[in-house]
């Protein structure tokens, strides 16, 4: 065992950790919450990350994304993701890819080559097609909620998605699974009111949409409790 994860061994064992380091997790949106899911991952041992987003590091994504900093702005997430999560683990095999995972997209991933899934993308039509083909290859998969507009990461818990409560992102997701024949989906999500942005709409080419806002404390605790559940449920905790 590498003496980097000395310490994660002593809670786990030898023979979970030989299971992390085997273990090859698919992360689908290198944002706020799945920036600190393959912070994580990769200081937890995981041998392989796959890495899909198609955004670029901006100004805005500092206050929130621990990939966000001056030097990374303009690069694409996913590229700033594997070199810190090298810097970190020299030995994880990263494959990246500058995509956004929607319907039309899908056929480019083999779901079978994965031993977990982590949904944490904001798009609804996405989040289903991710869950959709996990469950078809029998693959694990966790997805996150919504966490724009959240202050109180204590709220944040795990739960079955026909067991959520208050969440609206959780409540089209229970409509939408349940019209898919998904019977079960392990989410992470938070019970705390979303708070109305003070400035809350902008224009976009011409079209007028909701822009939430985001603090430090919420993403970040919502990215570490999946990296939590996918890491106990790989060493089979």
């Amino acid at each position: 065992m590498e003496e980097q994860f000395s310490r994660t061994e002593l809670v786990y064992g030898e023979a979970a950790m030989k299971k992390i380091a085997a273990a090859r997790v698919a992360v689908f949106g290198i944002g706020g919450v799945g920036g600190y899911v393959v912070e994580a991952l990769a200081r937890s041992g995981i041998g392989a990350l796959d890495l899909i987003d198609n955004d670029k590091v901006s100004l805005s994504n500092i206050n929130r994304q621990i990939i966000a900093t001056r030097k990374t702005v303009g690069q694409y997430k996913v590229e700033a993701a594997k070199e810190r999560i090298l810097d970190i683990n020299p030995d994880c095999v990263v494959r990246t890819y500058q995509t956004f995972f929607l319907p039309e997209t899908q056929d480019e991933f083999d779901f079978k080559n994965y031993d977990y899934v982590v949904d944490a993308i904001d798009t609804v039509t996405g989040k289903l097609a991710i869950i959709q083909k996990a469950k078809e290859a029998g693959v694990p998969v966790i997805s996150s909620m919504g966490a724009g507009n959240k202050v109180r990461p204590a709220m944040f818990e795990v739960a079955d998605i026909y067991k959520t409560s208050i969440c609206p992102l959780a409540k089209v997701m229970r409509k939408e699974c349940k019209k898919r024949g998904i019977d079960s989906l392990k989410v992470v999500y938070s019970k705390e009111e979303p708070l109305r942005s003070l400035e809350d709409m902008t224009i976009s080419d011409g079209h007028r949409r909701a822009i939430p806002g985001s603090v430090a404390f919420s993403p970040s605790v919502a990215g570490l409790i999946i990296a939590g559940e996918v890491i106990n449920d790989i060493a089979g905790i």
